[in-house]
Formats: structure tokens, sequence, C-alpha cells
């Protein structure tokens, strides 16, 4: 295509302005041109100019350079008010899978293979993608790694306040500089910084203009109504999005390609396992009802039995339990087959043996980082109490959750209990043994939380789980169906 080389030809402005971008001095002719690539660019009437969402920045330079006769001498681009960050080196090592989903997404860059000359602050690359890849696998490395490569001022977005003090410490630790912070309470600006979904959204269309890449931690989060417009007002040309389950029930991962870009690369638990995910040993041990145990135990399970035999349920999936609660509103038997199988799990969960078991267990892995987990709070106070180890459940406050799992990661505890809370947003440090005392027949859960925490150490030292079971119980029978699924 043939280029202006008029010295006197006027030259057009790209500047950030509250979350859009304005375009001065853009010719009727051009700007037809480049709309057919950015519908959105629009007429300013105020201006007399023209504006695009801040989002459509980098494809908007791309478009004026290649779809336009426009001078890249003539284009004066002041839309970003950022720094190249040098000097930025991480002390992790990608593995073979990181450094695939890493390459992946720099090969997503729309200014790649373009005539694309470099915007005044330096930001030359403009990569955009989402990874999905599996807990457990390092998601967190991957980026620090991308904004090692890139080497721009960036900006880190998450979902959690805990998320928020985990990207802190990272991004501290690795790149030995001042990070910024927008939420809990501290609002500050530098040149990596991270923030809540919360606060970006309210600070996106001040800040939008000073970060050449963004990275969207858990980026199904963007897809709601109002974090959209987080990703709409900032104008990094260069997006990362990592998330374990990209889709949403309610396909708004649709709107989040539109803002980040689509999956890139996308690894699943099963092509992991064994290979990347935690390496383990697992040891069942079996353990007996007390006398007293097993009569009240069989005197319940009897009454639950004899009902599900009554009203002909089999309770092969959870439909069928959903049925059982559904009768339970109407008929007093159904209600009374309900508690007397609560009341047969709960004798099944604190048994006297499993206590002792355990308490063998903490005793031979004495010194070693052991996390013991339960489906129930009850029972994970009571192994607190007993044992005199700290306990995370679903009524732990944040603050005292982090401080545990601070101290664990430290060192100071070596031991915790945990019913069942290590969701989305909660890092828990490595530990080398498990000891499940109750939980589900689900064999994704409980892959899934062996793969947040039982990681490959670096000596390649194999973890070990214990289940411990009460036999001759429907604990036992849930047991053998997860193994033989």
């Amino acid at each position: 295509m043939t280029r202006s080389s008029d010295p006197g030809c006027a030259s057009i402005e790209l500047r950030y302005e509250d979350g859009t971008v304005r375009i001065d001095g853009l010719e009727v002719a051009a700007a037809d041109a480049v709309r057919e690539r950015v519908p959105e660019l629009a007429a300013d009437h105020r201006t007399a100019g023209r504006r695009v969402p801040a989002s459509r920045y980098a494809t908007l330079r791309r478009a004026l350079l290649e779809a336009t006769d426009v001078d890249p001498a003539s284009l004066e681009d002041r839309v970003l008010d950022c720094d190249r960050l040098h000097g930025l080196e991480s002390t992790y090592e990608l593995r073979s899978y990181q450094e695939a989903a890493l390459s992946a997404w720099l090969e997503a860059d729309r200014w790649a293979n373009a005539s694309v000359s470099t915007p005044e602050c330096g930001v030359d690359r403009s990569p955009a993608g989402v990874l999905e890849l599996p807990t457990g696998s390092g998601k967190t490395v991957v980026a620090l790694k991308a904004i090692e490569d890139l080497g721009v001022s960036t900006l880190v977005i998450v979902p959690t306040i805990d998320l928020l003090e985990q990207w802190h410490r990272e991004l501290e630790t690795e790149f030995d500089r001042e990070i910024g912070r927008f939420g809990g309470g501290e609002q500050r600006l530098e040149s990596i910084t991270v923030s809540t979904y919360d606060s970006a959204y309210l600070k996106a269309d001040t800040v939008g203009d000073r970060f050449g890449l963004v990275v969207f931690d858990e980026v199904h989060h963007l897809g709601g109504e109002g974090y959209r417009e987080i990703g709409r007002l900032l104008a990094a040309p260069a997006r990362l999005g990592l998330t374990a389950t990209f889709e949403r029930p309610d396909g708004a991962h649709e709107v989040i390609e539109g803002l980040v870009g689509p999956v890139v690369h996308q690894i699943s638990a099963d092509e992991l396992a064994g290979d990347h995910l935690a390496p383990y040993d697992v040891k069942r041990l079996e353990v007996s009802l007390t006398p007293d145990e097993r009569e009240a135990y069989d005197r319940h399970q009897g009454v639950f039995a004899d009902y599900l035999a009554r009203s002909n349920i089999q309770m092969r999936s959870g439909s069928d339990y959903q049925e059982l609660v559904k009768r339970s509103g109407s008929d007093p038997r159904a209600r009374e087959a309900l508690l007397a199988r609560q009341r047969a799990r709960t004798i099944v969960y604190g048994s006297t043996a499993k206590i002792e078991a355990l308490e063998g267990i903490l005793e031979a892995h004495r010194g070693e980082r052991t996390i013991v987990f339960t489906a129930h709070n009850d029972l994970a106070y009571d192994v607190s109490e007993r044992f005199l180890i700290p306990t995370i459940t679903h009524q732990t406050g944040a603050a005292e959750r982090r401080e545990i799992l601070d101290r664990f990661r430290e060192g100071t505890y070596t031991r915790i209990a945990t019913s069942n809370v290590l969701d989305e947003g909660v890092d828990v440090p490595d530990a080398s043994v498990a000891v499940v005392l109750s939980g589900s027949a689900s064999e994704r859960e409980f892959v899934q939380r062996l793969g947040r925490i039982l990681r490959p150490t670096a000596d390649a030292t194999r973890a070990i789980l214990y289940e411990v079971v009460a036999a001759d119980t429907s604990e036992e029978r849930v047991a053998d169906r997860r193994r033989n699924r």
C-alpha cells in the first residue's frame, strides 16, 4: 500500500479520555476504512473527532496503519502513559505444559507480522487471550513469566481479598519492587499493581491508560454485568485471562472473548494427572465402631433403609436424594428417615476409632506438614480441640484464615484441620500428608482436593494420603464406589 510521505500532511492524534480512545485528525475516507475493522468507531460531535472504547485500542492502532494510507510518522499515539520495566526476572522455571501455554498466548499477538510501529510508551506487543488450566497447575507462575516477558506496566485483577494478598506477596517476592494495590483498604498505584474486581470497576476509567498489560485472574468473573466495564475501560493492548473453567452457563464467556480474547490454550486435569499434578500414595485404614456406636448406627441406618425399601427410592443419584428431601416436607416418615441417616453418618464420621487412628497418623508424621479433611464443621472443631490443631471452616473469618495459612506456609503450624472450604481464592501451602476422615464419593472432589495441596516437592518426595474409613458402614460402600470408578 502506498503511504503519503508529505511532511506537511496533517497528523492523527490518539489519546485516552475517560475509558475511551479519542481520535483527532482522522479524515472521512480513513475513518470509513477503519470502521470496517473497528465497528465501534463513532463520531464525537463535542470534539469534532472520533472515539472507540479503550478496549479496542490495539485493534484500532493496527487498523489505522494497515487499512489506511496514514503515515506512521504522522500518527501521534499518546494513549498510554506507562513504563517499560527493565530487569524483571522471575525465579520460577516453567514446566513444559506451562511453556506451551505461555507460547500460545504470546503467539496471539495482534500486532505481530503487521506494519505497526511502536507507540511512544514503548509497548510493542499486544497478545490477547485466555489460558484454561486446571486447579493446581500453576496459572500464577505462567502469568508471572508473561509479565517478565513483556516488561511493561501491569495491572493484575483478582476476585477476592485472599487472592489480592497472595498476588501482592508473589509479585513483591519475584520482582523485588514496590507493588501497588487497589483493595483491602488501600489505593496505591505502582508500575505493577494488583486490584480486586470491585476496586478495578471503580477506578478503571481513571487508570485505564497506565498499563500495557492486564491480567484477569479467574477471568470468568469478568462476564458479570458490572465487571465487563473494567475490560472496556482499560486501554492495555496486552491482555491475559486465567481460569480453570472458562465457559459460563449464561453464555457470558462470549462477552469475555470480545474483551480479553478467545481461549488460546487449554489443558485438562486428566492430561496432567500423575506427571505434573501431585503424585501421591493412598493408604486406606479401616477402623471398627465400638459396640455402643455399632448398636446406635445399626438402629438409625435401619430406619433409613426401611423407609427407602417402602418408598422404592434407590439412592443411586443426587436426584434420588432430592426426592427424599422433597418428600420430607410433607411425609413425617421421610423426615424421620433423613434425620436417622444424618445421625448414622455423625456416628461414623466421629467414631472413637477414627480419632485414635488420627492420633497414630499424627504421631507417625510428627513435624511433617499435614492437613486433616472432614466433611462437617463439628468434626473439624473436635479434631482441633483434641489435638490443638488450628482449624478452618466456613465460619472462619478471612483475616484468621489468612493468618492460619500464612503460619502453615512458614512452618509455625505443621498441622491444620479443615471442612471443605478450600475453594477458589484460597492458596493452600504445600503439604506432604493428608488425612481424610470423612468425605464424599466424588472422584473429582477427591482428586481436585489433592491437586490443590499435595504438590510435588523439590526432592521428588511422594505425598501420602490416609483415608480413614469405618468398616461395615455406608461410608465403606461410598469409598469402594469411588475407587471402582
